[in-house]
C-alpha cells in the first residue's frame, strides 16, 4: 500500500499559531471532542494548557447550554487540586479554554518508576483526591471519568485532579436526574454506569477514588480481565481481593467503596470521617475570589466582536525546537534520567526515544516501518499522523508522532496514541522500535544490554 501524503511535505513552510496572546506550541493530548496543546504567553513567559473545541461538533451534539454551564462552573471553582480554568475564547470555528499548565507528570507515572507507594504516601494523594472531588460535588460538577491520566502532580507534588466538568461534555442529566452515558476507563468505571440504568454522578466518581486508592497501593489494578466481558463480571460482584500488605483498616475503607451496590455504598462524607483516612489530613486553604464570566457567554456571540483570529507566522520548515522547560515537563519532575527510559513494559498512551540521524531520515524511516504494518500516512513538517486501516477493538488506531530539536543533531520523537485502544497501541510501537532499531540513540550501558541480551 502506497502512503498517502498531505499537501505539505516534511520540507514545506513552517510556523507558530498564535491564538489571542498565547503562541501554540505541540499537542499534549486528543479526544474526539478536543485536541489539548501546550502555550506560552510570549509577554509574561507564563505556560498553559489550551484545549480546543471543535465549534461545528458541540453544535451539532445540541451542546452549546450544556457547555456554557460546564464552563461557568469550571471557572468558578478554585481548588488547590483541581486544574484551574484562567479563560475562554473562541474564534468561528472553534472554543479556546485556557487551563493551568502543571509540570510534574501524572500521579501514576510515580507508580511506573518506582512500583506501589507507602500507605502514608498512597493517603496523601487520595486526600487530595478526595478534597477535589468532593469539593466540585458540592458546586454541582461530576468528573464521571476519573483515571490515571487525570491526576497530574505540580512541581511541588500536589495532586491535581484535570478535565473535571469538560471530560464528560457529550453527556446530559435526564430528566430523572441521573446520568446516562456509559464512558471512563473500564477497570475504573462503576458497575452502575455500566449497567447502563442511569447513575448518581457523586457516587459513581468515589468508586473510581476507590480503585485509584487500591491501585496506589498494591501497584496493579483490583479489576483486571483481558475479556471485556470477565472484567464486567468481575466489577458487578466486586470481585477483588486486598494485597495481604494493607493494613486492615485501609482493606475496610476499600471495601466499603468498592460496594457494587450504589445505595449502600459509603458516601464522601463518610469518607472524609474515617479514622485511617483523617490520620494526618489537613483541611485545604483556599481563598473564593471574584470571577467574571464575560467570557463565557462570548464564545457563542454571533456577532464576532469578541472572536479571535488564528494567525500562523511562517517561519522556515525545522523541527519544533524544545526548550529545557518543556524538555523537563515531559520528564517526571526534574528527574531527566527517567525522560528516556525503556517503556516497553508499560502500556502508556505516549512514548518517546531520541535520536542523533537527520530529522527527515527519521520521518522517512517511520513511513518504511508503519506502511508494511498497514497504516495510512499524512505528513505536515515533522509531524506525522498514522491511521491504521483495520478496525480494532475501540476503532481504528491513530497514532501522531512529532520530532522536537533537543540539542543539535540530537532529536527527541514523541509517538503518542491519538485514538483506538492502549494495548493495541502498544502492539504497534514494538513492532515500529524493531524497524526503528538502527536510528534510535542509546547511551553506553543500553548498548551493553542489547548486545549481551
Amino acid at each position: 500500500m502506497a502512503s498517502k501524503s498531505s499537501n505539505h511535505s516534511a520540507n514545506g513552510g513552517s510556523g507558530r499559531t498564535k491564538v489571542g496572546r498565547y503562541e501554540l506550541g505541540r499537542t499534549l493530548g486528543e479526544g474526539s471532542f478536543a485536541k489539548v496543546k501546550f502555550a506560552r504567553n510570549p509577554e509574561t513567559g507564563e505556560n498553559v494548557a489550551i484545549k480546543i473545541l471543535d465549534k461545528e461538533k458541540v453544535l451539532m451534539h445540541k451542546m452549546i447550554g450544556q457547555i456554557k454551564r460546564e464552563i461557568s462552573t469550571m471557572k468558578l471553582i478554585r481548588h488547590p487540586n483541581v486544574i484551574r480554568m484562567y479563560e475562554v475564547m473562541a474564534s468561528k470555528t472553534k472554543i479556546y479554554i485556557v487551563l493551568e499548565f502543571v509540570t510534574g507528570g501524572e500521579l501514576f507515572d510515580k507508580i511506573a518508576s518506582k512500583g506501589r507507594l507507602k500507605e502514608d504516601e498512597a493517603r496523601k494523594y487520595f486526600q487530595q483526591l478526595i478534597n477535589a472531588v468532593d469539593y466540585c460535588h458540592s458546586r454541582g460538577v461530576f468528573h464521571r471519568d476519573l483515571k490515571p491520566e487525570n491526576l497530574l502532580l505540580d512541581a511541588n507534588g500536589v495532586l491535581k485532579v484535570s478535565d473535571f466538568g469538560l471530560s464528560a461534555l457529550p453527556q446530559q442529566l435526564r430528566e430523572d436526574g441521573l446520568l446516562h452515558t456509559t464512558c471512563g476507563t473500564p477497570n475504573y468505571v462503576a458497575p452502575e454506569v455500566i449497567n447502563n440504568k442511569g447513575y448518581d454522578g457523586a457516587k459513581a466518581d468515589l468508586w473510581s477514588c476507590g480503585v485509584i486508592l487500591y491501585v496506589l497501593m498494591a501497584g496493579y489494578l483490583p479489576f483486571e480481565e483481558s475479556n471485556l466481558m470477565a472484567l464486567y463480571k468481575k466489577i458487578f460482584k466486586a470481585d477483588f481481593s486486598c494485597p495481604p500488605w494493607f493494613s486492615t483498616s485501609a482493606k475496610k475503607l476499600i471495601k466499603r467503596i468498592l460496594d457494587p451496590s450504589p445505595t449502600t455504598r459509603i458516601t464522601i462524607q463518610e469518607v472524609i470521617e474515617n479514622e485511617w483516612f483523617k490520620k494526618g489530613y489537613q483541611q485545604p486553604r483556599f481563598v473564593q475570589e471574584d470571577v467574571s464570566l464575560a467570557d463565557v457567554d462570548a464564545i457563542f456571540n454571533e456577532t464576532g466582536e469578541s472572536l479571535i483570529v488564528e494567525r500562523r507566522e511562517e517561519r522556515p520548515a525545522a523541527p519544533v525546537p524544545m526548550n529545557a522547560f518543556e524538555l523537563i515537563s515531559k520528564s517526571q519532575g526534574l528527574n531527566l534520567s527517567s525522560l528516556f527510559e525503556k517503556q516497553m513494559g508499560l502500556v502508556k498512551r505516549e512514548t518517546r526515544f531520541t535520536s542523533k540521524h537527520p530529522a527527515s531520515e527519521i520521518i522517512s524511516k517511520i513511513e518504511e516501518t508503519a506502511t508494511p504494518l498497514g497504516f495510512d500516512i499524512k505528513k505536515n513538517n515533522y509531524k506525522l499522523k498514522l491511521q491504521g486501516e483495520k478496525s480494532g477493538r475501540k476503532g481504528h488506531l491513530s497514532v501522531a508522532t512529532e520530532i522536537f530539536e533537543v540539542a543539535p543533531s540530537l532529536y527527541m520523537v514523541e509517538v503518542r496514541k491519538a485514538g483506538g485502544d492502549t494495548l493495541e497501541f502498544h502492539k504497534f510501537y514494538k513492532n515500529l522500535s524493531v524497524g526503528l532499531k538502527d536510528i534510535v540513540w542509546r547511551n553506553g550501558e543500553e548498548a551493553k544490554e542489547l548486545t549481551q541480551g
